[in-house]
């Protein structure tokens, strides 16, 4: 299936995604509902969240550049010294753009 980028077909595209990812959001959100919150599912989703940033960022860290891993590094260290997100993924990012204006 083939469908045109142009035009209307963007906004079709668009659309779509959009319908996916409230369907899968409101879904999780339903499913859960049925589970009593133990202090094993509180852990395991705790535990969840974690293991997706780290199978999102393993490829990069793997298959990127230098400037990719610089910036993995750089994150992981100010979020050590900082506990903060935001000042984290900022000095990740300026961390790979020198490195890669260089």
């Amino acid at each position: 299936m083939n469908v045109e980028t142009a035009g209307i077909g963007a906004l079709a595209i668009a659309l779509a995604m959009a319908v996916v990812t409230l369907a899968t959001r409101w879904g999780g959100i339903y499913v859960m509902s049925f589970v009593p919150i133990s202090y094993r599912v509180k852990q395991f989703i705790q535990a969840m969240s974690g293991s997706v940033l780290v199978a999102l960022l393993a490829p990069m860290a793997i298959a990127g550049d230098n400037g990719a891993r610089l910036a993995l590094l750089t994150t992981a260290t100010i979020m050590l010294l900082l506990k903060k997100p935001l000042p984290a993924i900022a000095a990740g990012i300026l961390a790979a753009a020198l490195l890669r204006q260089l």
